[in-house]
């Protein structure tokens, strides 16, 4: 059980890289006013919501450690706001610079929720 949460937890890595990557490389068009969501961002949420459901499924069913329910639960709530920002957005052209900033900041905020919060 724990090699699969470790694969996991890769998976998960790679889709905030996917997430944060695509944001962090249009900085000059989001200013702008030209950024768009990029279908790698779009992938990058959905790979973080999917994988970061099984981690804690993986986790409680394994009995691996106890988790911090409302840690999950703010984590969750964000990833689900990034997702619906990134999906409502990914067709427009160009997208709204505060939708943007807001996926940005929002990913950032779970990456501090994540590490921070003990």
């Amino acid at each position: 059980m724990d090699v699969l949460r470790i694969i996991l937890l890769i998976a998960h890595f790679i889709g905030l890289a996917m997430l944060l990557g695509g944001f962090l490389v249009q900085q000059k068009a989001i200013a702008g006013g030209t950024g768009t969501v990029l279908p790698i961002m779009w992938r990058g949420a959905l790979v973080q919501i999917v994988t970061g459901l099984l981690l804690v499924a993986t986790i409680e069913m394994g009995d691996l450690f106890d988790l911090d329910n409302w840690k999950i639960a703010v984590k969750l709530l964000i990833a689900v706001v990034i997702t619906v920002l990134v999906f409502v957005y990914r067709k427009k052209d160009p997208a709204p610079s505060w939708a943007l900033w807001t996926v940005g900041t929002l990913t950032l905020a779970n990456i501090v929720v994540a590490v921070a919060w003990r």
